[in-house]
């Protein structure tokens, strides 16, 4: 079986365009997205005086999931990600499993961005501007990696401007009070980890720098490096915007809050501000979604080369070097789901799947020798175990419909290989 590794200039594979630059900004793309938007107000509702917990907790799940996708990628540097972990290091079901899981939270993922920033753009035409936005974003992406990264640095400074322009407010204000931080009685182990599995969900777009493997140039220096500086960033970003929502709204408050940020600054006596929020919201949703995309498309590549899924998917463009086929197919997907179902509820679902690909990152991680750029054994090892922790600490209906989801995919792969045989 051929793992491309390099840019050979082959019309089957990929091209090399992206710098350590790039790969950072496309993990922020990914990360600095409607999550923190979206996530914080659930988060509370869990973990009520606990949420600032639950984001350390989140953050050391997101750290050990980093460090081993970071030194996997460099040890494989090809599109695909866990999926070509899973199937490398420990066989190739459990790397089907993960790219199975993979492609189908995230295109569930991809719909209920395109909506969220459909529903802050035009609310009584949300489907109309998500179709919209899915097709711009797909041409965007087809017209190749570099046009996407360029996209990728203006969502990103858009959105720190927003998110600075909240926190200074906030702290600016006479309203912020830091006892508002404090934990309380209501504080719960349960509620921790439930709340740390919901903004799990904001920290998993690292992922996305290791997916684009295979257009990295000098993955085993660019990778390891490009990581954690995205992550680093991503959690002082959100650290900073917790603790400033926290002290004007107070747990309770950010818990029954429909806009948490816009909510925020209006508490803060900057109600100006919540029209700029709205549309860093919605600016941050497309960044998601075309990071998404980018992701869904190119582990569907990985697995359409082992015909996992349909031979057809793993063209690759000969002049944009882009799996053209592939991210048409995902976008055509995505629109439907977006002109027909509001997936915006679909946080748990995608947070259990990308969980469970995280904990075969782990797995795959745990096999790697000291040659192979191995990380300490601890890391993979909290790693997995908060990955597996955090995935059955999510709401009950979170954890049916993702375990159903793993159940279909392993019945299907059972049946294709009895079909083999």
């Amino acid at each position: 079986m051929e793992k491309p590794t390099a840019d050979t200039g082959a019309p089957h594979t990929l091209q090399r365009r992206l710098g350590t630059t790039d790969a950072v900004l496309v993990g922020l793309g990914a990360m600095l997205g409607a999550g923190i938007f979206a996530s914080l107000a659930p988060a509370a509702a869990a973990a009520g005086s606990g949420l600032l917990l639950g984001l350390a907790l989140a953050a050391v799940v997101a750290y050990c999931n980093a460090t081993s996708s970071a030194r996997l990628a460099a040890r494989y540097p090809a599109s695909g990600g866990t999926y070509v972990y899973g199937r490398e290091r420990l066989g190739d079901f459990w790397g089907y499993l993960a790219g199975w899981g993979f492609v189908v939270g995230k295109t569930a993922s991809c719909a209920a961005m395109a909506l969220t920033a459909g529903a802050y753009l035009w609310p009584d035409h949300a489907h109309v501007v998500a179709v919209a936005a899915v097709a711009v974003l797909t041409a965007v992406n087809y017209a190749g990696v570099q046009k996407s990264a360029r996209l990728t640095r203006a969502v990103v400074a858009v959105v720190l401007a927003v998110l600075a322009a909240v926190v200074a407010a906030v702290f600016a204000s006479g309203e912020a009070d830091a006892a508002r931080t404090a934990l309380g009685a209501d504080l719960t182990a349960g509620g921790v980890l439930q709340a740390a599995g919901l903004l799990f969900f904001a920290f998993a777009g690292y992922a996305r720098i290791a997916t684009l493997g295979e257009e990295v140039r000098e993955p085993e220096r660019t990778i390891p490096r490009a990581v954690p500086v995205a992550l680093g960033i991503t959690l002082v970003v959100y650290a900073l915007v917790a603790v400033a929502v926290l002290t004007v709204l107070g747990p309770d408050g950010l818990a029954g809050a429909a806009a948490p940020l816009s909510d925020a600054a209006r508490a803060a006596g900057a109600g100006w501000l919540a029209p700029v929020v709205r549309v860093g919201a919605a600016v941050a949703a497309l960044g998601s979604l075309l990071a998404l995309i980018l992701g869904v498309s190119r582990t569907t590549l990985a697995m359409a080369r082992d015909r996992h899924l349909p031979h057809a998917l793993a063209a690759v463009h000969p002049r944009f070097k882009v799996p053209h086929r592939a991210e048409l197919a995902v976008g055509a997907v995505v629109a439907v789901l977006a002109a027909t179902a509001d997936l915006r509820g679909a946080i748990g679902f995608s947070s259990f799947a990308v969980l469970a690909y995280y904990a075969v990152a782990n797995a795959s991680a745990w096999t790697l020798t000291a040659a192979e750029g191995r990380p300490p054994r601890v890391v993979p090892a909290v790693g997995l175990a908060g990955c597996l922790v955090l995935a059955f600490a999510l709401p009950v209906t979170s954890v049916l419909a993702g375990t159903a989801v793993l159940a279909a995919g392993a019945a299907v792969y059972g049946i294709r290989r009895m079909t083999a045989r």
